[in-house]
């Protein structure tokens, strides 16, 4: 047996704390039970997570005064639970059982964290030779004009590449503009915008096994996010130009089409569709969503297979270039590797406020919840065309719809020195716990 390192003793004490502390928080709910006759207060807390979770289902699958219900019962529920502990006195009790419980599960998640930093550790980078003719393509109202801001034209120029600023004013191929790059003698493709934009050149870039430079000028920036970059300074990603190094990373294409983030299906690719989801994202949710999750809806429905095996009638369907790190909620937030060789697959199907409650106590546990890795996924329905939110960007595409992953093929330039992805979330399993908490780090 190999000698355990810093990281694993750390691992395994922070896991012996979470143990304890889980422990010590369920030893205290026994005895406040037996000594409060608190079995009806137990109940009343259970019925509340559930109480909760019907009413944030009916905020988003109803209309109208049901609505108003749903959101008056998903506060007031919490609240009738807090009163009637107080007043039963055993709000106390309650704080204590909180405080262990939480310290519990921080002290779980930084010793997850720890295990499992080696295992998804980003693989070391190629050392690379400055390009002779970069070509960067830009969008200056990206991330609301962080080209400007951050006054990247002058910078790049300055390290010898050569810009090519997009007319916003008018539709502009970009794949287009990409391949006369390379006919014109480039040896490295790059981008400062969104990750819609990011995934042409870098299919472009992919074809002619280029090197392919992400500016994190965006909005949100999950492509840069993933790689390590700073999202902060976009500027910081040109140093790439001078002092950088390549990854070999996967890319994924949606008919033929390349995403390096997310295929979207059913109820949100419908909601991008909107004309007014750009300017009222959160309202245009709300509006839409009680048509998109009816059961009634005339909206055919989908069918999708991962590698040949059926999955769950999806309401909204999700592929990932590269599986997102699963949480107790949904959404993982970051992927910790981009080279895993695997779409990831999670399906949503909640069939009413009984399976809403129980996605609300179980999270990613949920019968509701389906979550796969695959290497193609197929989707259809009974349409000639169905909408499909590409890297965030609403299209219509005709079915049968097929996402594939293609492995290593895109080499992505990054800075030597830079700041490196955040903290992955991690998912609590107590039996990881406790293996870690008696040194078996190995174990499953």
């Amino acid at each position: 047996m190999a000698a355990d390192t810093k990281h694993d003793r750390r691992a395994r004490t922070l896991a012996q704390l979470a143990v304890v502390c889980a422990a010590a928080s369920l030893v205290y709910l026994v005895a406040v039970v037996l000594l409060h006759e608190g079995l009806q207060l137990l109940a009343v807390g259970v019925a509340t997570v559930i109480l909760a979770g019907v009413g944030a289902w009916w905020v988003v699958s109803r209309r109208g005064p049901i609505r108003w219900i749903g959101a008056a019962i998903a506060v007031a529920a919490p609240v009738a639970m807090i009163v009637l502990y107080a007043h039963r006195g055993v709000w106390f009790d309650g704080i204590v059982m909180l405080a262990l419980w939480t310290l519990g599960v921080v002290c779980a998640r930084s010793a997850l964290r720890t295990a499992a930093a080696r295992r998804n550790a980003v693989a070391e980078g190629t050392p690379a030779t400055p390009p002779h003719h970069a070509v960067l393509i830009m969008n200056p109202k990206s991330g609301g004009g962080k080209v400007e801001e951050f006054d990247l034209v002058a910078k790049a120029k300055a390290l010898g590449a050569e810009v090519v600023l997009l007319d916003v004013s008018q539709s502009q191929d970009v794949a287009a503009i990409a391949r006369q790059a390379v006919k014109d003698g480039a040896d490295l493709l790059g981008v400062a915008g969104g990750d819609g934009t990011q995934a042409l050149v870098a299919a472009v870039a992919a074809e002619h096994n280029l090197p392919f430079l992400v500016i994190s000028a965006g909005t949100r920036n999950h492509f840069a996010m993933d790689l390590g970059l700073d999202r902060d300074d976009p500027s910081k990603c040109l140093d790439a130009l001078r002092d950088g190094e390549d990854l070999r990373i996967d890319l994924a294409t949606v008919a033929d089409r390349p995403f390096v983030n997310t295929a979207s299906f059913g109820a949100y690719a419908q909601i991008v569709q909107s004309p007014e989801y750009r300017d009222s994202k959160s309202e245009t949710m709300l509006n839409k969503l009680p048509d998109l999750l009816d059961q009634n809806s005339d909206d055919p429905p989908l069918t999708a297979q991962a590698d040949g095996e059926p999955v769950p009638p999806p309401q909204v369907l999700l592929v990932t270039n590269n599986p997102y790190a699963e949480t107790e909620t949904l959404g993982g937030g970051r992927r910790p590797r981009l080279d895993r060789g695997v779409l990831g697959v999670v399906a949503i199907h909640v069939d009413g406020s009984k399976a809403a409650a129980e996605l609300a106590v179980l999270g990613t546990r949920s019968n509701a919840i389906t979550v796969r890795t695959a290497h193609e996924v197929r989707v259809e329905a009974d349409a000639d065309t169905i909408p499909v939110a590409v890297d965030g960007e609403a299209l219509d595409l005709p079915t049968p719809v097929i996402c594939v992953l293609h492995p290593g093929v895109l080499r992505v330039r990054v800075p030597r020195n830079r700041p490196g992805p955040p903290p992955e979330p991690v998912k609590i399993d107590w039996r990881a716990i406790g293996n870690l908490a008696f040194g078996r780090f190995g174990a499953d």
